[in-house]
């Protein structure tokens, strides 16, 4: 679904004004000075008139958008889990939190307030062994998360949808179970920010 984009809005910006005063100062005195002091006045010079140039002689106000109009929040209840992993869902629905508080182009509120709904549901959550000492014992695990992702607005309509997205990581084996489960949690959080700047970057995108 697209919908047109909000493009930057700029505003003309007159800091150039004094450099160019103390630019044309600096080219009288040059010329009452020695050859070496003048080039120096020519240096400060460039420096000086090239500072608007690399500004664009313009001050941003805002940054472009991939947001349809009249959407400015957006709520991230907690996601649900289908699978057997418990707990699974929290770390992808902070990371989901995190993202979009970081971006800063909709507002994070609470279900009530907001303008639109992300909701997401843990799918598929899968680990097994991927490699093996000489002895035969497990070195390394691989672990993948699948999940849907669901953008409705205030009536229910949905906007925008992302079906069985995955992510895969891997985590290092330990014959202490204690370890070993921290090493899984640990792939598990990598996994939920990696799905979360991905479907982040891809939401604003398909706007």
């Amino acid at each position: 679904m697209s919908f047109p984009r909000n493009q930057e809005s700029r505003k003309p910006s007159r800091d150039w004004i004094p450099r160019i005063k103390c630019g044309a100062n600096l080219i009288v005195k040059g010329f009452r000075t020695p050859h070496s002091a003048f080039r120096n006045y020519i240096k400060v010079l460039f420096i000086l008139w090239m500072m608007p140039l690399m500004a664009c002689g313009y001050q941003m106000v805002g940054k472009e958008t991939h947001v349809p109009p009249g959407l400015n929040s957006v709520a991230v209840p907690t996601f649900k889990n289908r699978t057997y992993e418990p707990g699974i869902e929290v770390p992808f629905t902070q990371a989901f939190l995190n993202e979009f508080i970081l971006d800063r182009r909709v507002n994070v509120v609470s279900r009530a307030q907001a303008d639109s709904l992300l909701e997401g549901i843990i799918m598929d959550f899968r680990v097994f062994s991927v490699s093996y000492d000489r002895s035969g014992r497990v070195v390394e695990y691989q672990t993948s998360v699948a999940l849907d992702l669901t953008l409705k607005d205030r009536t229910g309509k949905v906007l925008w949808e992302e079906k069985n997205f995955s992510e895969t990581q891997w985590f290092r084996a330990s014959a202490d179970i204690l370890t070993n489960e921290s090493n899984k949690a640990a792939a598990i959080q990598k996994i939920g920010r990696l799905v979360a700047e991905r479907l982040r970057n891809r939401f604003f995108q398909n706007f």
